[in-house]
């Protein structure tokens, strides 16, 4: 073989196995932000839940002892972020200082009440386990009222589920593109040696032994796809952290070992599988389909 056509053959594979590393690390870094946006939109969902307050308004006759003892049992419940007690002392004045007078001068007694506020954890925000918790503070000898926004609980639930909806809609729709794109590529790869796949099979090699090294290929072209693609989803969650420091992207360490873990195992199986596909399929082929 003369050497100008072996140089231009090799830089002809090489070529292809950049473009082929390119396509990979594009749709991989697509598939990541889509990853992201996932992973975000849980834990802004859970910011947003973890703002949700249930109100309890305490009888009068009821000691300093007994408040203390019931604020830690509540606190001890499985449903329970944080408290924050309000006797009712505190509340008029905060009351007066939103007004701009002194009601009591007028009043005489603070017809307030001690309060307890109970900042749930996000798994329970959602009407029925809130009506649970309602139902069951009411019927509590210390408890006078219970008061929560019904109304914004409802709103609240049913945005979350029609945006989880349509994301998780979203990645099966991308997910399957990101397969479809990187199989192409790969089959385009190995499509290229598909007589030296059929030549080995005539000479006597089994099947295993010719897959072998079109698999680990793949394999090492998806990985080095990934590893750009991780470099890509890098430096986009690094500007994002700058400009949305409240969102804590490059503090929120698991969210983000789910994200590279996600890409490369996605890389390794995908390319794995495409391989194993298209060179059994060259592999099924008579000598003379080869050429169509």
């Amino acid at each position: 073989m003369p050497p100008k056509f072996e140089s231009y053959q090799k830089r002809r594979l090489a070529s292809s196995y950049i473009s082929v590393v390119i396509s990979i690390a594009l749709v991989l870094f697509m598939l990541g932000v889509l990853g992201l946006v996932l992973l975000k939109s849980t834990a802004v969902a859970n910011r947003v839940k973890e703002k949700v307050v249930i109100t309890l308004y305490l009888k009068d006759k009821i000691s300093t002892k007994q408040i203390n003892s019931f604020k830690a049992s509540i606190t001890k419940e499985e449903f329970t972020k944080r408290i924050i007690y309000t006797s009712k002392k505190q509340a008029a004045k905060k009351f007066s200082k939103e007004i701009g007078e002194d009601f009591l001068t007028f009043l005489g007694d603070n017809p307030l009440k001690n309060e307890i506020d109970i900042f749930l954890k996000p798994d329970f925000i959602t009407p029925e386990k809130m009506q649970e918790i309602e139902t069951r503070f009411l019927k509590n000898a210390f408890v006078a009222d219970v008061s929560y926004d019904k109304l914004l609980i409802n709103l609240l639930t049913n945005n979350i589920q029609r945006i989880s909806f349509w994301l998780l809609v979203l990645s099966g729709f991308f997910g399957l593109v990101a397969i479809i794109l990187i199989n192409g590529a790969i089959r385009l790869t190995i499509y290229s040696k598909r007589f030296n796949i059929k030549t080995m099979q005539m000479v006597g090699a089994t099947k295993g032994f010719i897959r072998r090294p079109f698999i680990w290929q793949g394999i090492k072209l998806g990985l080095i796809g990934a590893f750009l693609a991780l470099i890509g989803l890098g430096v986009v969650i690094y500007y994002l952290d700058k400009f949305a420091p409240s969102l804590g992207f490059l503090k929120d360490y698991i969210s983000l070992s789910y994200l590279g873990g996600g890409v490369l195992g996605a890389a390794f199986i995908i390319t794995w599988l495409s391989a194993f596909f298209a060179t059994q399929r060259f592999l099924n082929l008579q000598t003379e389909e080869l050429y169509y």
